[in-house]
């Protein structure tokens, strides 16, 4: 994201706590803060002036928001709260905010909606679907945009996290072990979305006015099943078996994108096929 805003001519400024990401993923030209944004004193380290809040910061695992759910809600809605306040007081343009397929919950078979009742299954996700109340209620003091992403993958994701990221998963445990072990059903129904998609998707909502104060849906629309994934992956790194475990706490069985907002609003309409992708993926490696 970083990256692009630079290459389209904007001065960026990054605020991490490097407790996933790495130093070494920063481009040259932003002007890099360490520091947590549920912290109020990293709040008093941004710059006086700011146009617009990208807002990524945050615990983004749905397993790990049950090891401390009281860290998960900080790092995920204090966070979010802290940037909301600051960017009325800078007269920020706009914040667009890093949402979750997570808020929905369990859903049938039918397209998830950006009209459907909330019903999230873990505690990243109701931290999730907090913020947005929260953007909403703040929407004439500051506009928001909630862009609710579905199962990103692609070059930059932390290969050693074995609980984030399903496709980032299984293609580490593929390349160091040749065994994919399996937590859930391989009949599980995923969206998944390549990462120069997802990154158009946040430049478009963070500069077309026609997804202001909305929730909108970043996902293929496309229904993938999890075994259909093992297979493209076994077939990209041959030798690689794999095995089914328990299931991960939270985690949902079907979840695919209704597109009609993101298309209608954004203009995307194109994505990255899977195969295609995971093939760009493992060659970053």
């Amino acid at each position: 994201m970083a990256k692009r805003f630079i290459d389209e001519g904007f001065h960026v400024v990054g605020v991490d706590d490097l407790s996933s990401g790495k130093v070494k993923n920063i481009p040259n030209k932003v002007d890099f803060i360490n520091g947590d944004l549920s912290n109020a004193k990293t709040i008093k380290l941004l710059p006086n002036k700011c146009n617009k809040i990208l807002h990524l910061a945050g615990q983004s695992s749905g397993e790990i928001s049950f090891d401390d759910p009281i860290d998960d809600l900080e790092k995920n809605t204090i966070s979010t709260l802290n940037l909301i306040n600051y960017g009325i007081e800078k007269k920020a343009e706009r914040i667009v905010y890093a949402s979750s397929m997570s808020v929905y919950g369990e859903q049938d078979s039918k397209k998830s909606k950006e009209t459907k009742n909330c019903e999230p299954l873990s505690c990243y996700g109701v931290a999730k679907i907090m913020s947005e109340k929260y953007l909403y209620i703040f929407r004439k003091q500051i506009p928001f945009v909630s862009l609710r992403m579905f199962n990103t993958y692609g070059p930059g994701q932390d290969m050693n996290n074995l609980r984030q990221g399903m496709v980032s998963i299984y293609i580490a445990q593929a390349m160091k072990n040749r065994k994919i072990d399996i937590k859930g059903s391989l009949k599980r129904i995923r969206d998944f979305i390549y990462i120069e998609d997802v990154v158009e998707s946040w430049f478009r909502a963070s500069n077309y006015n026609s997804s202001l104060n909305q929730a909108i849906n970043v996902g293929t629309g496309l229904a993938t099943e999890v075994k259909k994934l093992v297979k493209i992956i076994i077939k990209k790194i041959p030798g690689t078996t794999y095995r089914v475990l328990g299931s991960t706490k939270g985690d949902q069985n079907s979840i695919v994108a209704d597109t009609a907002l993101l298309r209608s609003k954004l203009k995307i309409n194109k994505f990255t096929n899977l195969d295609k992708g995971i093939e760009n993926f493992i060659s970053s490696l």
